[in-house]
């Protein structure tokens, strides 16, 4: 029998081990088959016993190669051999897959060496002891290094002429803010631990002081504006990016307006969020209504995955075609558990799982042969799935008004949009990016609260749009941002963290 496995694409290590394995018991069975033949033949030719043992001792040598070749270490990396009375003591068996590699991490080296009274003094015979060239013994260790807040002082040369008409000073650095007093670093700094990491200006100003700095929460938020300033332009390249898709995602959850003025106090905004596979562009307004979701989507028509929420309804009229989200249909009958029969839940969410099992065996991505292959797999396999998920809501009889009755009714009054991706191979089945994205915006809401002012909602939807685009493509958040920055500073375009739109990025 012939076959082979293709370890190509294989990123699993379970897979890969047991691809291994595979390859190593056909391997020996293959030897043995040739030792097996050889023999034979070997003995119709009259070889002699000599020799037929030796063929069999070179084939045993040929699977032990095999065997090293695939398993063993590599012959560059062995120690080299030392005398029996250096040999270290065998190492313990590791358990697990051993230590993680860290090939991201900066490696710095650290010799140890023995005090001199050691050194000097062999425990053995009381001679000096000489040191190994290139023996060591190794091990690793991760550490941190503490950050440092230091004060750099900038002095700029001065030169005069000897004539006595003409001075003239070396420049300083160009800073974000001009003559501010924090560099473009700091500025970066604060933007990412509050919104990557979550961490509220006043526990900055907390951890700041630990480190030596005086400093307010208001000086910190006026670095955080200046970078979100710099950057307005790049979240309207990456909003207009999106608008320019033929499919996005959206979604919308609550921000709180923390004004001083009482009658205001927390007042409840909403953040509206437009996904792609490579971008994520958010923006606060003051309410959900459906003039919000115009602001959002003004001049889009193209195709908008999204909940049921009828804000999105009066987008049709502007050419925007609705498609609705299974995952949505799904959580609305796991609601139902403990309030309807198990087994006809169970029936349910096997059917939607069905949809999802299609879904996974075909071919990701956008391009034409994969946008092909997934029309065909739904056409003969999501459509008769489809079916029978709707062949079952209508058989269902369930008690009026119950939480049953209303999943079904919600699955029946959105099936339209809900089936849209069966003609349109550019529609997922779900709208769980749009979801993703939001995540870290609710997760900043619910450490800081919302934002003191207006101008804070702003800073907040800026560079929430910025950074998630940038992390969306794969980039170090921090590099990109000094990047962009800088090409502020300088007056060059806009930085822009997508690749589609930036053939400078790595």
């Amino acid at each position: 029998m012939s076959w082979m496995l293709n370890l190509d694409h294989m990123k699993d290590v379970d897979a890969l081990r047991l691809a291994a394995k595979i390859l190593d018991r056909e391997n020996a069975r293959l030897i043995e088959q040739n030792r097996v033949l050889q023999t034979r033949l070997m003995r119709l030719e009259g070889t002699d016993a000599e020799t037929l043992q030796a063929r069999l001792m070179e084939l045993e040598q040929q699977l032990k190669n095999a065997r090293q070749e695939a398993f063993g270490d590599s012959s560059e990396k062995r120690e080299a051999p030392t005398t029996e009375a250096a040999q270290p003591a065998p190492k313990p068996k590791q358990k697990g897959h051993g230590p993680r590699p860290q090939p991201q991490l900066p490696v710095i080296e650290t010799v140890h060496t023995l005090d001199p009274a050691d050194r000097d003094n062999c425990a053995k015979c009381g001679d000096p002891m000489k040191e190994w060239k290139g023996g060591f013994e190794e091990s690793e260790e991760i550490d941190v290094i503490e950050r440092r807040v230091i004060l750099r002082k900038h002095k700029r040369q001065k030169y005069v002429c000897g004539c006595g008409e003409a001075v003239e000073t070396a420049l300083g650095p160009q800073k974000l803010v001009p003559g501010g007093r924090f560099s473009t670093d700091f500025a970066i700094e604060v933007s990412i631990d509050k919104y990557a990491d979550h961490i509220p200006l006043e526990r900055q100003v907390r951890r700041f002081a630990r480190e030596g700095l005086e400093v307010t929460s208001q000086s910190l938020f006026d670095q955080v504006h200046a970078v979100a300033t710099a950057c307005e332009p790049v979240a309207a390249a990456i909003h207009a990016h999106l608008l320019s898709k033929p499919l996005v995602h959206a979604d919308e959850s609550h921000w709180k307006l923390l004004d001083g003025d009482k009658e205001r106090e927390q007042t409840r905004w909403q953040a509206w969020d437009l996904v792609a596979e490579d971008a994520a562009s958010y923006t606060i307004l003051p309410s959900r209504s459906a003039e919000s979701a115009k602001t959002v989507l003004h001049g889009y028509a193209g195709i908008v995955m999204c909940d049921d929420y009828a804000a999105y309804d009066a987008l049709k009229a502007q050419g925007v075609v609705l498609a609705h989200c299974w995952a949505h249909a799904r959580r609305k009958f796991i609601e139902c558990e403990g309030a309807a029969p198990q087994a006809l839940l169970d029936e349910i969410l096997g059917l939607i799982r069905r949809l999802y099992d299609i879904e996974s065996t075909a071919p990701p991505g956008d391009t034409p042969d994969a946008l092909a292959l997934r029309a065909q797999r739904r056409q003969a396999e999501s459509r008769p799935a489809v079916l029978a998920i709707r062949d079952w809501a209508l058989a269902q009889r369930p008690l009026p008004r119950s939480t049953l009755a209303r999943a079904i009714a919600y699955m029946t009054k959105n099936w339209v949009e809900l089936t849209r991706f069966l003609d349109d191979a550019r529609i997922p089945l779900d709208n769980n990016p749009a979801e993703r994205a939001l995540r870290g915006l609710v997760v900043g809401r619910k450490v800081h609260y919302g934002s003191k002012s207006e101008r804070g909602i702003k800073v907040a939807a800026t560079l929430y749009t910025v950074l998630e685009t940038a992390k969306l493509n794969g980039l170090d958040p921090r590099a990109w941002l000094r990047a962009a920055l800088k090409a502020h500073i300088d007056g060059a375009p806009p930085f822009i963290p997508v690749r589609a739109l930036n053939p400078a990025l790595p």
